[in-house]
């Protein structure tokens, strides 16, 4: 089975208020592929998590759409407790590159817009327009 699967089973299951048995999926998705993916998310059926989502921290509070994929290592955090209207949104057709890490500001949400692409190493602390491509640390948009 694969991580984006089980991770879709661990929220299915805590949705469904079988909190025990959701955390036991999720920890046997750590075990196995070394990620932290969050039962509380919003995810969509066809994310993929390449490398398998090796090192991927993914908080409660995320978004994520159609046909994103997200690489290795990746981290998304909400400076905000679970279950808070912050949040992290991302749209429809995003690539987040390996080792990128997107953060909120303190108690505030962050959007990645549609179609857009987070490189490989990039601190992400703000809005990513739609289409467009951000690198660097800070994220600076570069097309």
């Amino acid at each position: 089975m694969t991580p984006e699967r089980l991770w879709m089973c661990s929220i299915a299951l805590r949705r469904r208020g079988c909190r025990w048995a959701a955390k036991r999926v999720k920890q046997l998705n750590s075990f196995l592929y070394h990620n932290s993916l969050a039962a509380g998310g919003d995810i969509s059926s066809d994310v993929y998590l390449g490398h398998h989502g090796l090192g991927t921290v993914i908080h409660d509070n995320v978004t994520i759409g159609r046909r994103v994929r997200i690489w290795q290592n990746v981290t998304l955090s909400v400076r905000a407790p679970a279950g808070s209207p912050h949040r992290i949104i991302i749209e429809d057709d995003v690539m987040i590159g390996a080792n990128a890490v997107v953060i909120t500001p303190h108690e505030k949400s962050l959007r990645i817009g549609r179609g857009a692409r987070v490189g490989a190493g990039a601190v992400v602390t703000r809005d990513v327009p739609a289409g467009a491509t951000v690198v660097g640390v800070p994220a600076y948009v570069v097309r």
